[in-house]
């Protein structure tokens, strides 16, 4: 197993790919390193490929502190992964929670960027602060199910959402796989994450000043049916100013398996024109 320190200690789980410029794939709250292997074999054949099981996800560390599963945490373990694999800049690809982690890192470490995918992101997210509390209530009360239950039982249950429909009746045969991974994870490690890490982070309205700002360029990605991120995945991509919006039919939350073939095309897109400095060239200065 390859295992990299994070900035306060914590181990990182790693594998990597291919050969070029680096991609850093950082997964949502229901997957982990495993979870990006169609996005794998299709861009190791060109690019520096790396996926990670974030902390609290096997195999990686999981820490008993709930202050060790904050936001600017998980950030920052995308900058510690980079630096000890002595990766100057990458493209940032993350997926729900951890296209939040991505933008974060936009923001924080832009120089560190040649891009940045945001799938999936936005849940709990909205201008109304009742809206937001409700959301971060839900999120604790997901914290405390997986707290009291038994992966297999809280994974299963969590995996049946709303916004996962989409992927169980289009492919059961991945929608299984997916809920068999998630009932791998660790409990410990999935009621510490979304209690201190989902149900406090800021939400994307909070971070509006700074998004204003955004420096690297910035693919947006969303099934339509995908309500807990569609709206704020609209407000991202009038927000950022470097943004653009894929929104994809017929699709829900589980967005880069459920439609790897659209998903990839699109990055893939976004790769090429920011390494030529083209993401923008549609509105000249």
């Amino acid at each position: 197993m390859l295992h990299t320190p994070a900035r306060d200690g914590t181990r990182l789980y790693y594998e990597e790919a291919g050969h070029g410029s680096a991609v850093v794939f950082v997964h949502e709250y229901a997957a982990d390193y495993r979870t990006w292997e169609p996005q794998l074999r299709r861009f190791s054949r060109q690019y520096r490929c790396v996926t990670y099981s974030q902390r609290g996800y096997p195999p990686s560390d999981i820490p008993n502190d709930p202050d060790k599963y904050l936001q600017d945490l998980f950030r920052d373990d995308v900058i510690a992964l980079m630096d000890a694999l002595k990766i100057d800049k990458a493209h940032v690809v993350g997926h729900s929670m951890g296209a939040a982690t991505a933008l974060h890192v936009g923001i924080r470490y832009p120089q560190r960027c040649i891009s940045v995918t945001a799938a999936g992101c936005g849940y709990g997210s909205s201008p109304d602060p009742k809206v937001v509390e409700e959301s971060r209530a839900a999120s604790r009360e997901t914290g405390k199910m997986f707290a009291a239950e038994s992966m297999e039982v809280a994974g299963t249950r969590y995996a049946a959402g709303p916004t996962r429909q989409a992927q169980k009746h289009k492919d059961p045969r991945g929608y299984a796989q997916f809920v068999k991974m998630l009932t791998e994870h660790s409990a410990l490690g999935h009621s510490l994450t979304m209690l201190n890490l989902q149900a406090k982070r800021p939400t994307l309205y909070e971070m509006e000043a700074e998004l204003k700002k955004f420096l690297p360029p910035l693919l947006i990605i969303v099934g339509d049916e995908d309500d807990w991120c569609l709206d704020a995945s609209v407000y991202l991509r009038r927000t950022v100013p470097t943004a653009g919006l894929l929104v994809i039919p017929r699709s829900g939350h589980t967005i880069t398996s459920e439609e790897p073939a659209a998903f990839n095309t699109a990055v893939a897109e976004l790769f090429a024109a920011s390494e030529a400095g083209r993401w923008m060239a549609h509105k000249p200065a």
